[in-house]
């Protein structure tokens, strides 16, 4: 480690810098699913799973579907279905060891998140998966989570990113395409745009 990187190692030494909260922000937690969660979660399109394996390692994914997908079957428990990917199922995978996740339901144009902890398990078949059917494909798995936590994250984060407001996103041409980067990060022969075709062509075919 640099010297000259100061660390913190200790919650005290954390409550140093970052003071406790008023009991207020522990006490918004109210571990259920009510109306106002609902509604949330009916109207987002996006949520991000967080896992993280038996040895320590983590995944972040992100999982979209049309708003109203994600499946809520009571105040505890809700469920997500698993669409087709790369397979890896990173998360999925990790979920077999440590089946705590976490939640961020996100709704276009609002700056506040939907945080929800909880325990997962993964199902292959049950009663709810025709109502997981999307363009007439139905999951072959899904995880059914039983919510432990659930609260609201507030704006600031969205706010900083000022990421609703066009004018502050960043001409796509000037980025590089996912072929570029696969191309050059995996040390391909293969030309970009070729990679590029056959992404977009996956994107088109096996989104469900």
């Amino acid at each position: 480690m640099d010297p000259e990187i100061r660390t913190v190692t200790t919650e005290a030494e954390l409550r140093k810098i970052v003071k406790e909260p008023p009991q207020s922000l522990w006490d918004k937690d109210i571990a259920r699913i009510d109306e106002h969660a609902r509604t949330l979660i009916a109207h987002s399109p996006l949520v991000l799973l967080a896992t993280s394996g038996a040895g320590g390692t983590c995944d972040v994914s992100p999982k979209g579907d049309p708003a109203g997908s994600v499946l809520v079957l009571d105040e505890h428990r809700l469920v997500l279905a698993d669409r087709p990917g790369n397979h890896r199922v990173d998360g999925l995978r990790n979920v077999l060891h440590n089946p705590q996740v976490g939640l961020l339901f996100i709704v276009p144009g609002m700056n506040e998140t939907l945080r929800v902890n909880g325990r997962a398990t993964i199902v292959s078949d049950a009663p709810f998966f025709d109502a997981l059917t999307v363009r007439g494909k139905r999951p072959r798995l899904a995880l059914l989570i039983d919510v432990e936590e659930l609260y609201m994250h507030c704006a600031k984060a969205f706010l900083r990113a000022a990421l609703w407001e066009p004018g502050t996103w960043p001409d796509r041409k000037s980025l590089p395409s996912l072929g570029r980067i696969v191309k050059d990060q995996m040390g391909l022969k293969v030309a970009a745009k070729v990679i590029d075709a056959g992404l977009a062509l996956d994107a088109r075919t096996n989104r469900y």
